[in-house]
């Protein structure tokens, strides 16, 4: 009922508008990677990975600004896409389509000069912001004092990106719907006590999935709150994250993953940085042993305009949390955006 009424809204404010003559630009993105892993055969350690970007927009007369973006894979297939609607009301934006979810976006925004504590596959990971490939309706807005909201609705979570004039009909009957929403707000706007939290960002999120609409099952939940703070030349993040993967069999026990997420960039100037990142993952599993999953790393970043060159150097104790695994990595990459 909610969206219908957002639908309907959208097209009272479109139907007394027309548009300007709008632009389409093409964006993207290209990297080249040079990885190895201790302990283990590596095989060719060259990789790449490329992205089109196609991002169209426009302006009503009532000031309602429409934009549009498609993006593709490696291969240059069908990729996300996302339309937007901004300044609704002179207040939210509202938007249709796959582009990640709220939660995604924050899954981990501790600082670092190059690529998270296990970006370059050193450890395994099973994190939060399962939402990010689904089709949904979302608006974001910003609220005095507490910051920027963005929230998004997917009404079926079974990953079908439909065409217009099609729906996902029966297709993953036994999930239902999902929700995400995350809270940016910068400190420093805080009444009175804001003069002495200058540089410190508070980001919180939170995002459910109906797996299963099983009886006697449960959803599955994730949860966030990164505080990061800028202060000179460094820049310093500390996140929390609960992952809990819910239950699509009455006979299984949920398992859950409660992470924790540091980092810490000091800028030698404009073009170089260095970062030290962890990562710890600690798994309740009823059904295995779990052992505390500990990833450390350096990191080395140097831009030159829109060219990226990046160090991790990265080691992993009890790698999917078993006692006395290690993964290491070692990644060079090269990336460049246009």
């Amino acid at each position: 009922m909610k969206i219908t009424k957002i639908l309907v809204a959208l097209s009272f404010l479109f139907s007394v508008a027309t548009a300007n003559a709008g632009e389409l630009t093409v964006t993207g993105s290209m990297e080249a990677t040079y990885s190895t892993e201790g302990g283990q055969t590596t095989g060719n350690p060259l990789g790449t990975d490329r992205e089109l970007k196609f991002s169209g927009s426009t302006e009503l007369d009532n000031g309602i600004t429409v934009t549009v973006m498609q993006d593709t894979s490696d291969a240059l297939a069908y990729g996300d896409n996302k339309i937007t609607f901004g300044n609704v009301g002179g207040l939210v934006d509202i938007y249709v389509g796959a582009d990640g979810s709220p939660v995604d976006a924050i899954d981990d925004i501790t600082p670092t000069a190059y690529e998270e504590a296990n970006g370059s596959g050193s450890g395994t990971l099973n994190d939060i912001g399962g939402l990010a490939g689904q089709m949904g309706i979302g608006l974001s807005t910003s609220i005095p004092i507490l910051g920027a909201v963005d929230f998004k609705y997917i009404p079926k979570i079974d990953s079908t990106e439909n065409a217009d004039n099609a729906n996902s009909g029966d297709a993953s009957a036994s999930v239902g719907s999902g929700e995400s929403i995350s809270l940016k707000t910068n400190l420093a706007d805080f009444p009175v006590v804001g003069a002495y939290l200058d540089g410190l960002t508070l980001t919180t999120g939170y995002e459910t999935q109906e797996v299963s609409t099983a009886v006697n099952t449960s959803d599955s939940h994730d949860a966030t709150a990164a505080l990061n703070y800028n202060i000179g030349s460094f820049a310093l993040g500390f996140q929390k994250k609960v992952h809990n993967e819910g239950e699509t069999a009455t006979v299984t026990d949920e398992v859950r993953y409660h992470d924790t997420a540091i980092g810490i960039v000091y800028s030698v100037n404009d073009a170089l940085s260095i970062s030290y990142n962890e990562y710890e993952s600690r798994r309740s599993n009823g059904a295995a042993v779990n052992f505390v999953q500990e990833t450390s790393a350096i990191n080395i970043g140097y831009t030159v305009g829109g060219m990226t060159i990046g160090f991790q150097d990265a080691s992993t104790d009890n790698a999917g949390w078993a006692t006395a695994t290690e993964d290491d990595s070692r990644t060079l990459g090269v990336s460049v955006a246009f």
